[in-house]
């Protein structure tokens, strides 16, 4: 298939699910590339994964009852996250523990529930690995709104986040409600998640949040840039795994998640800095990079940003 045959299958009104996918698709990836690269700078991949299994009991539930599926996976993954920064306070156990604990519990929870409801087995997967055929209107809608309100908070919360992202103790010491954003955080991960299920499944959506900042982490050391790369590859790639996916009937999430991959790949190879092609030109190791670690002082200029509510340093790395 071309791309103009898929543009104008896009348009075909018997295929009204199309381009309500490519939608959903695309605005999964652009609010899982913003919001993922605090998960990155985090270096807490981890909580991606756990997040989209806290989320797993609330789409049971939704579908069980016949409800919006955004809604249902949004308030279990709010509940699960108000646990997790309460319990994580306590320093006796790392954050990482806890998370484990409290989000593989949730899941758990979700199997038991959706195995009470008939088809459990293709119910289950759909849920696990993802559909494009059943995407309502009204989860559309909801999804646009949820991902306008994501975007508003990251604005307005940019210069915290990246701070209790850079290093934690900094900020608490500094005077920055760390547990407030924390929670904050927790929220924006779990909505992001939860947009990103319809289309890509509750397995694969990791890749959607991790995959695209790590690869933008690899062509620039500016944070701005880095904010804007992320979503522009996640999106790119929703596009292209959506085309490939419609014209050689592959699954369409295990698609997108290889395009993001393909990506990530080509990043690492020609990234111009720290990709392999750039450090054997500057006649460093092939698998040494020694560059790509934020400058200690401009981490501390973040900190006493987020602290005083002054603006933000304009390189997030070294220059």
């Amino acid at each position: 298939m071309t791309p103009v045959e898929f543009f104008t299958d896009l348009f075909n009104p018997e295929l009204a699910f199309l381009p309500k996918a490519l939608a959903v698709a695309v605005m999964s990836s652009i609010i899982c590339g913003v919001v993922g690269c605090y998960v990155v700078l985090r270096g807490m991949a981890f909580i991606g994964d756990a997040v989209a299994h806290a989320v797993f009991p609330g789409l049971a539930v939704a579908f069980v009852l016949g409800g919006s599926l955004v809604i249902g996976g949004t308030i279990a993954g709010v509940i699960t996250a108000v646990l997790v920064a309460v319990f994580s306070q306590n320093r006796r156990l790392k954050e990482d523990s806890i998370i484990g604990i409290f989000f593989v519990a949730a899941f758990a929870l979700g199997v038991v529930i959706i195995s009470r409801a008939p088809g459990y087995a293709g119910s289950l997967q759909q849920f696990l690995f993802g559909s494009i055929t059943g995407i309502p209107d009204s989860d559309l809608y909801v999804v646009g709104i949820t991902g306008l309100a994501v975007l508003a908070v990251v604005f307005l919360l940019h210069k915290e986040l990246v701070a209790i992202s850079l290093d934690r103790e900094s900020a608490r010491a500094l005077g920055v409600k760390v547990f407030w954003l924390d929670l904050v955080l927790y929220v924006l991960v779990t909505l992001a998640v939860v947009i990103s299920v319809q289309t890509i499944g509750n397995i694969l959506v990791l890749a959607l949040l991790i995959t695209p900042a790590s690869t933008a982490r690899l062509l620039t050391d500016r944070l701005s840039v880095m904010m804007v790369l992320a979503p522009l590859i996640g999106g790119a790639s929703a596009l292209v795994g959506l085309y490939v996916s419609w014209s050689w009937d592959f699954p369409t999430g295990g698609t997108i998640v290889l395009v993001l991959t393909v990506a990530f790949l080509l990043g690492w190879f020609l990234g111009p800095r720290h990709g392999l092609v750039g450090r054997l030109r500057r006649g460093r190791g092939p698998l040494i990079d020694d560059t790509g670690a934020l400058a200690p002082a401009d981490g501390a200029a973040v900190l006493a940003g987020a602290h005083a509510n002054v603006p933000e340093p304009v390189d997030g790395g070294r220059a």
